[in-house]
This record gives structure tokens, C-alpha cells and sequence, in this order.
């Protein structure tokens, strides 16, 4: 079944830029979050990134401690189970994990235990609530670059109160926080406030990094449309992505 679902997707197929061979947000490691719900749609998702011209996936489950209170080890035994599948499969694809990790006090604590899931040259992947600004980013910022952590903003386009007062993004940018868009928000995948939010911070040279922020197979249709974007065409003009040097 997703066999034939995906079939349907190649019809809009497009082929990906150079500075877009790696991705570094997605949620592929089965019933673990909102991501893939089984091994099969894991495999399957893989596969039809691959089929796009993915060299490098690097999944990013959520760690949030009120809905998914993932663990270290816990996400770690998850992607061994699913490395194993791969090479039983006979799928070759370069995987890493990390995780995604929602801005709360456990995200805080483990800043200060220094007790985080790392990709990259340490880099480490975080979001904020999409409707409630936050108290004490610029502090957590502080504390993350003096411990070495290179952090990065998932999907800053998506925030409600970022994007309402775009100003607000270069602020962020002087705390020293990285900006990963998701390439679905080039497209109207999220509305038109994202879609809006989005351009805004490419045209505006912002942005470091782009993701897919696969969950389930729509995201990948969606994605391949995505790329044919005039919006997405802008990115590597304006801006200075460093996906594949991770």
C-alpha cells in the first residue's frame, strides 16, 4: 500500500540542488513521536528519500518531556533497530541520529548537565512552542555556546509571534542561534503565515540550514513539490546553507 502511495508522488518528482544532499531534521524512527508509525513506513520513507537524491538523512526525534519523553538511550536503541532493518533490506543510506528537542525546563537541565544528542560539529537541534513566546532564550543561548553546543532553531518561520513581528528574527540571530527552515513552508504545507514568514527570512539572508521535517509520507509529496518553488530557488542565492558540510 505505501508502495503505491508513493508511485504516485515520483509524477512531481524534481531533482534536488547540491546544497540540499543532506537533511538534517526528520522524524523516521518508528512510533517513537508523531513521526513514522511502524518499521514499514520507516522503510519506505527512506527509501523514497533516497529515490530523490538523499545522500545523508539525519533523523531528529522529538525529545519533549509533556507529550514525548524520549530519552538518550531510548532513541539510540530505536536507531540501531532501524540501521539493522536497513542492512537486512540491503539499503544503503547514511543515517545519523540526534533529536529535536522542545524548549522546556528538562531541554534546560540537560544544557547544564551537557547530556545532549549531537550531530554535526555539535550542533544540536531545538524548537519553541508555535503560540507562546518564551522567557529565557537569549540566557539558554548563552548557556549552549559556552558549553560548546552550536545551536540551531528548527523551523523559525512556524513561530506565530516571530512571525508577526519579523524584527524579531534578528535579534535571535545576534544571540548566536543558527536558523533551519523547513522547505515545506516555501509551499502553502503550513498556511500562508509560514509560507509569508519564510520568504521573508531568505530573502533576508538568514537562513543556515533546511530540512524536510519528515513525519509521514505527505511530507515527502509535499516536499518534492516544494523544491520547484521559485521561493526555494532563492535560498542558495541569498543565503549560505551549510547542510553538506555536516
Amino acid at each position: 500500500m505505501l508502495s503505491k502511495l508513493f508511485n504516485s508522488f515520483k509524477k512531481t518528482n524534481h531533482t534536488l540542488p547540491d546544497f540540499y544532499t543532506t537533511d538534517l531534521h526528520s522524524h523516521l524512527l518508528p512510533a517513537i513521536d508523531d513521526g513514522s508509525k511502524s518499521m514499514e513506513q520507516s522503510i519506505e520513507m527512506i527509501k523514497e528519500l533516497k529515490e530523490m537524491g538523499f545522500k545523508k538523512l539525519i533523523t531528529t526525534p522529538h525529545i519533549m518531556s509533556h507529550r514525548y519523553p524520549n530519552s538518550k538511550d531510548g532513541i539510540l536503541r530505536s536507531f540501531d533497530e532501524l540501521q539493522e532493518e536497513l542492512h537486512k533490506q540491503n539499503i544503503d543510506m547514511c543515517m545519523q541520529v540526534a533529536s529535536e528537542y522542545y524548549y522546556d525546563e528538562h531541554f534546560i537541565e540537560l544544557i547544564r548537565k551537557k547530556d545532549l544528542l549531537t550531530f554535526g560539529d555539535n550542533n544540536v537541534l531545538f524548537e519553541l512552542s508555535y503560540t507562546t513566546p518564551v522567557f529565557g532564550l537569549e540566557q539558554s543561548a548563552f548557556e549552549l555556546l559556552s558549553s560548546g553546543y552550536k545551536p540551531i532553531l528548527a523551523h523559525p518561520e512556524r513561530y506565530s509571534y516571530f512571525a508577526a513581528n519579523p524584527d524579531k528574527y534578528h535579534q535571535i540571530k545576534d544571540m548566536g542561534l543558527l536558523f533551519q527552515i523547513n522547505i515545506n513552508s516555501t509551499n502553502d504545507f503550513y498556511g500562508k503565515s509560514a509560507k509569508k514568514a519564510v520568504k521573508y527570512l531568505i530573502d533576508q539572508g538568514l537562513v543556515d540550514f533546511v530540512g524536510s521535517d519528515t513525519h509521514r509520507p505527505k511530507y515527502i509529496e509535499s516536499l518534492k513539490q516544494s523544491i520547484g518553488t521559485k521561493i526555494f530557488r532563492n535560498i542558495e542565492e541569498k543565503n549560505q546553507i551549510r547542510n553538506n558540510y555536516l
